[in-house]
């Protein structure tokens, strides 16, 4: 049986909503705050919430440096908003202090899309997530200023670049948990799915 034990960073954010969504695309979902926990996974996903707290508290956890270990090793990981700013190699305007644990090389501006009040849905093409267009939610989120050769574009919207992947990383300026659409969970599973068992592509 191949179901994929899949985490949810569990530090600050939304993390029941992704648990929820993770478990209907058919994964094991387990929060991960400690870095035994962080060991038990194949794959992990860190969510939306304030992209300054988590990286303090993923230090203070101790389970920031096993994470980019795990990331440069080739584990599956899905960033959204605060968790697409985590995986960026480079943040445009960090706040003191703020580290991140890298894995896609993009140059990524917080908050570009606006405050809390100006939140709003959109549909958003996908590439790898067949059907109609994915409903985002864009809350404080960010957008991808630039990408390197081997980070791959997967939506933009508003004339800026709102989903990426790069390897095993894969990252959205929205968020999809929010809309009990389940397809851009799915596309992350399956990319779990994939790393657990390369003999099977």
């Amino acid at each position: 049986m191949n179901t994929p034990v899949i985490g949810v960073l569990a530090l600050q954010g939304d993390v029941r909503e992704h648990l929820i969504a993770l478990a209907a695309a058919d994964a094991v979902a387990r929060p991960v705050r400690r870095p035994e926990e962080l060991a038990e996974v194949d794959g992990l996903v860190i969510p939306g919430g304030e992209s300054t707290t988590i990286s303090k508290l993923a230090v203070l956890f101790g389970v920031m440096e096993p994470l980019r270990a795990r990331v440069r090793d080739g584990m599956p990981v899905y960033g959204t908003c605060a968790g697409m700013i985590m995986l960026a190699d480079k943040i445009l305007d960090p706040r003191s202090g703020q580290e991140t644990i890298g894995g896609i090389d993009m140059i990524v501006r917080r908050n570009a899309f606006g405050r809390q009040n100006e939140s709003f849905e959109a549909a958003v093409d996908v590439d790898g997530v067949p059907g109609d267009p994915v409903e985002g939610v864009f809350i404080r989120a960010p957008w991808v200023e630039s990408v390197g050769a081997e980070a791959e574009v997967l939506a933009e919207y508003g004339g800026h670049i709102v989903a990426v992947r790069q390897g095993n990383a894969l990252a959205t300026s929205f968020h999809p948990e929010l809309t009990g659409d389940h397809r851009v969970h799915s596309l992350f599973v399956d990319m779990v799915r994939a790393n657990r068992t390369p003999e099977s592509l």
